[in-house]
């Protein structure tokens, strides 16, 4: 199965050399597509040169400017399909994500039509050095956007996901309105709603190795308030879901 992993970037120059090394020395069929944003720190450079030393293996693409993680992955998927991918992976390029999981993902894809890597089932954890304060926030956060679209997922703005092909291309894509990682919670949102089977991975979220966090008070306000957008945009796909619960029920 080829595996393509969606990388989207903005100033990851020091990682990326490091996370693409870790992520060919899986015993995987991996495809690295790397979406930059014209980063300023030269990422995109970067990213041409582990190209053309690993030719079939790694891509970019190139955009004019920070356009945002909606657009970075939408972006990126249709370049995957053409890429010819069987699974496509939602993945951070800072080490917050731990590669070793894939292996672990890609054996659960076949029975799944996505595979979400959790902080927040038996296994998962979250770095020991965050303070008390933002562990407590990321928790909030996480419990603020389940309650409210009543999701029964343990963590739905995990940032790591394996998709089957075929479920992502059935995705209304151009239906996703949110940026950020709110894009990540809507994702979730309508994979439910569409009656995907989401299976759980534990993962280990650690912090960024290397480079500053792209996370913001400011993002996580507008995150709050979006949660409310999403609920309301998909009330059409909620009320099909309901009457189909129904009439399993009868």
């Amino acid at each position: 199965m080829r595996i393509t992993i969606v990388l989207p970037t903005y100033n990851e120059a020091e990682n990326l050399p490091k996370l693409v090394s870790v992520l060919f020395s899986l015993p995987l069929d991996l495809a690295v597509l790397v979406v930059d944003d014209n980063s300023p720190d030269g990422t995109g450079s970067v990213a041409d040169a582990l190209s053309e030393k690993n030719q079939d293996k790694l891509f970019v693409l190139h955009r004019a400017g920070k356009l945002g993680l909606r657009s970075a992955y939408l972006d990126g998927f249709e370049k995957a399909f053409g890429l010819g991918a069987d699974a496509v992976v939602q993945m951070d390029a800072d080490f917050s994500h731990d590669p070793s999981v894939l292996t672990e993902m890609a054996r659960r894809i076949a029975a799944h039509h996505v595979v979400f890597g959790s902080r927040y089932v038996k296994g998962g954890s979250l770095a020991k050095g965050w303070p008390a304060w933002r562990k407590a926030l990321s928790a909030f956060g996480n419990f603020y956007a389940r309650t409210i679209l009543a999701l029964p997922l343990h963590d739905v703005t995990t940032g790591y996901r394996m998709w089957r092909r075929d479920a992502l291309e059935n995705m209304p894509l151009e239906r996703l309105r949110s940026n950020g990682y709110i894009f990540l919670v809507e994702m979730a949102y309508v994979a439910f709603l569409l009656g995907y089977d989401i299976s759980e991975v534990p993962i280990h979220f650690a912090d960024r190795r290397w480079g500053k966090s792209k996370m913001s008070l400011k993002i996580q306000m507008e995150a709050a308030i979006r949660i409310w957008h999403v609920w309301w945009h998909y009330r059409d796909l909620r009320k099909k879901r309901h009457r189909h619960e129904i009439k399993l029920e009868e």
